[in-house]
């Protein structure tokens, strides 16, 4: 009975083939980066500090007193997020790792899940494979779960925020985002969406989280001040090293300073305009609005900013995710050629043109999400100016569908 499963059927469908060669690439994929890469573990170990501010943490020593002057993985929570923390360190570093490990691989399995039940689309879809594949082939889940640092979680808790934001259970939502802040604020410029929609109870919830926990952590540490003194101003800094941002970058080429403040307010003006369209035509399509404008903002954010590393990109998923939508910003190859650029796990040094391919490797990512927002905002500005020509901007900036075309995949219930 099992063996006649494998033979082929008649009238088997195109979606049931993809789905039949990619569920077995994904899976293996997936038990590959968890058993074999991660646990390998690389030179980059973003696990090792967080055991140990943790271990220091539970045993009452001083957690804040990493050297910067080394450009090793630092510890950089704040004490909400060593009290989150705390737990890994209960047991020894290498069992610590792998549970650690595992707990950003579920995340990030969940987060696609939601991520298909934010679509509308089911786990029988095609989509399904597709994007559990995508997810760990990429350089972004890999390198998570290779250096073993949160990122996965982080995923989770963004993915959760834009879905709960979508059902309209607001409070829920801020909770999601707030547990992230307490780790990390990478994650604070989706504020804008529930501040633009007027879904207040967001941010009730959204600070009340990591004040509630900061609360409950700074009586505990020994040194929480020494986070305000020592780890703060580290964190408002612009390093030249690991940092894909145009202020990194600019650091690390030489670039003059007065040429990286114009790149950053050129770029500053991209974020804007592209914001802009979407609120002033999208806001009403939630679930374009969301996915789109969360990639703008967080996007703007990795490149203007003082800190953008390449596997932040995991972030992005909402957006590369809005492909299966008709009026989608995705649907054209410029903008998956800036998906390469920040998403792949190929390396471009060479050995043969070492100075090109050093140029070219360290410069993807920042290539990458430039591309990506000049993407974005020359297709909302197209379709802006195509509306106003043709006299319908009072009917929104869509195009004009061929009626044939299916519509865009509804909101699951």
């Amino acid at each position: 009975m099992f063996l006649r499963q494998l033979e082929p059927r008649t009238a088997r469908t195109t979606a049931e083939v993809v789905k039949f060669a990619l569920w077995p690439l994904a899976i293996m994929t997936v038990l590959h980066r968890v058993l074999v890469k991660a646990v390998n573990g690389a030179r980059t170990d973003d696990f090792t500090p967080v055991y140990n501010a943790a271990l220091a943490f539970l045993n009452r020593r001083p957690v804040y007193t990493a050297n910067f002057n080394w450009v090793d993985p630092h510890y950089l929570y704040p004490p909400s997020g060593t009290l989150l923390m705390a737990p890994i360190a209960i047991i020894d570093p290498e069992r610590s790792r792998w549970l650690f490990i595992l707990g950003n691989a579920v995340a990030v399995i969940i987060a696609g899940y939601l991520l298909l039940r934010m679509f509308g689309l089911a786990l029988d879809s095609v989509a399904a494979p597709i994007l559990l594949l995508g997810m760990f082939a990429s350089e972004t889940v890999t390198n998570t779960l290779v250096y073993t640092n949160i990122n996965g979680v982080v995923l989770l808790g963004e993915i959760a925020f834009l879905y709960l934001l979508l059902k309209r259970r607001d409070a829920w939502a801020g909770v999601a985002i707030g547990l992230t802040f307490a780790v990390k604020p990478i994650l604070a410029p989706l504020l804008l969406l529930p501040l633009v929609t007027k879904q207040w109870k967001v941010f009730v919830t959204a600070f009340g989280i990591p004040l509630i926990l900061t609360a409950v952590a700074w009586p505990l540490a020994v040194d929480p001040m020494e986070f305000v003194h020592h780890t703060l101003p580290y964190l408002m800094e612009s390093r030249d090293y690991f940092n894909s941002a145009i202020v990194g970058n600019g650091a690390y080429y030489g670039l003059p300073a007065w040429l990286v403040l114009v790149l950053r307010a050129a770029f500053g003006v991209v974020v804007v305009v592209s914001l802009w369209l979407l609120y002033r035509y999208y806001r009403d399509d939630r679930l374009f609005f969301f996915s789109t404008a969360s990639g703008v903002l967080l996007c703007g954010s990795f490149l203007l900013g003082s800190l953008g590393q390449m596997y932040y990109s995991m972030m992005l998923l909402p957006l590369l995710m809005s492909v299966v939508l008709r009026n989608s910003v995705m649907r054209n190859w410029p903008a998956w050629l800036a998906v390469y650029g920040f998403m792949t796990l190929d390396s471009w040094l060479s050995g043969r043109f070492p100075a090109t391919g050093r140029a070219a490797e360290y410069m993807k990512t920042t290539l990458g999400w430039s591309l990506l927002l000049l993407v974005i905002c020359a297709v909302l500005v197209a379709r802006y100016l195509t509306a106003k020509r043709e006299g319908r901007l009072d009917r929104g900036i869509d195009p004009v569908f061929d009626e044939r075309e299916p519509e865009a995949v509804p909101v699951a219930s």
